[in-house]
């Protein structure tokens, strides 16, 4: 970014608590990052892919920050464009480096030129989220359809929204589990994500809820434990950020679960701001996973205390990802691993269908397991058990 951009957009903002976390995750090793692919028919040229990522990330500077002390400042390189061969699958390397939220870039865009075309885009969670991400991305397909960028600007962090959400009922923090048995496989994991996807021609209500009732039967014992991310910005909907403003639900999982009770648990922790009551606690203290890095480093990838992390996108609105070139038939994402979950399963829904996707470790016996797992929310999501 010039200097003369940073003159005119100054970006600074603190590093927030949510930030905090996902920065001592990463110091475990295991990269904390968001993964998002547009699939389509036709042609994204790559000068114009560029011009269009350096437009939007002008409007929406998050984008291009560099860790300066105990904040992020917008004074690092622009996503860079990469041209990558058709034919790579999910071993390609690009999909498997770290991004360095010190030196930049923090975002990175790969282009397959296809058949299909694929428009792959890695970000730091550190410093963005999902809801983040795909602002930014709609933001670069309205540059390259010739409309301006709408950005997103604001420096806000976790604490606005503490405050947006009035007042919030005090809540328990969830009990410590000392860790659940491994569903996916057994022995030794290579510490590298192990991505499955899955499209099923349906798309139900309640997506998160019917895919943690289908995960309830194959736990090995008779409870679970499932966190559910949660946007803040549903407390401020004027609020246009690309930061990570996520928090969490943690939720209690028994096997054969229905997925009625589950909607219902979910329900009843977003009426009662349950993702807010959990910034409010001490993580030192309260934190059900792991209180310290120390902790993260020692699990060794058998034993965890969190089952799953069940990721609703929503619905994706496809006009957004369209140009006179291109017209996109799927999007989906790739989950990152977390050091205290087994495995990580995101959703979204594009028209008539539900884009599935579970990362988990490799380890002997997983792609068989994980295959199981995606069989059994596939009969859920379409009723047919």
């Amino acid at each position: 970014m010039t200097a003369t951009a940073a003159a005119v957009r100054p970006y600074t903002r603190r590093i927030s608590q949510i930030e905090r976390g996902y920065l001592n995750a990463a110091a475990t090793g295991t990269p904390q990052l968001i993964q998002m692919i547009v699939e389509g028919e036709g042609r994204i040229d790559p000068d114009e892919l560029r011009d269009a990522v350096r437009s939007a990330t002008l409007a929406s500077p998050g984008l291009a920050v560099r860790r300066r002390g105990a904040g992020w400042r917008a004074d690092g390189p622009l996503p860079p464009v990469v041209e990558l061969p058709a034919g790579d699958g999910f071993d390609a390397p690009f999909l498997h480096r770290d991004l360095d939220v010190v030196t930049g870039p923090v975002c990175e865009v790969g282009l397959v030129a296809g058949p299909p075309t694929r428009l792959v885009v890695r970000a730091s969670h550190i410093v963005t989220d999902g809801r983040g991400l795909r602002q930014w991305i709609a933001d670069v397909f309205r540059v390259l359809r010739g409309e301006e960028p709408v950005g997103a600007a604001s420096v806000v962090d976790d604490t606005h929204f503490r405050t947006a959400a009035g007042k919030v009922p005090p809540a328990e923090p969830p009990a410590r589990l000392e860790g659940l048995p491994a569903i996916l496989g057994e022995g030794p994991a290579d510490g590298t994500p192990l991505w499955i996807r899955r499209r099923v021609r349906a798309a139900p209500s309640a997506v998160t809820a019917r895919v943690a009732a289908a995960l309830s039967r194959r736990l090995v014992g008779e409870t679970g434990r499932l966190i559910v991310p949660v946007d803040l910005r549903r407390h401020d909907r004027t609020v246009r950020s690309t930061a990570n403003l996520t928090s969490r639900l943690v939720l209690d999982l028994h096997r054969d679960d229905s997925w009625q009770r589950l909607h219902g648990q979910v329900v009843r922790a977003l009426l009662g701001k349950r993702e807010v009551a959990a910034l409010e606690g001490d993580f030192l203290r309260s934190n059900p996973f792991a209180n310290s890095l120390r902790e993260a480093q020692e699990l060794d990838g058998t034993r965890f205390p969190c089952t799953a992390i069940v990721s609703d996108h929503g619905r994706i609105d496809t006009a957004e990802l369209r140009t006179d070139r291109f017209r996109p038939t799927g999007f989906s994402t790739l989950p990152m691993l977390v050091p205290y979950a087994e495995m990580f399963l995101s959703t979204c829904q594009v028209g008539d269908e539900t884009e599935l996707t579970l990362s988990c470790r490799r380890r002997p016996g997983a792609p068989e397991a994980a295959g199981a797992v995606l069989d059994d929310i596939e009969h859920a999501l379409t009723g047919t058990r």
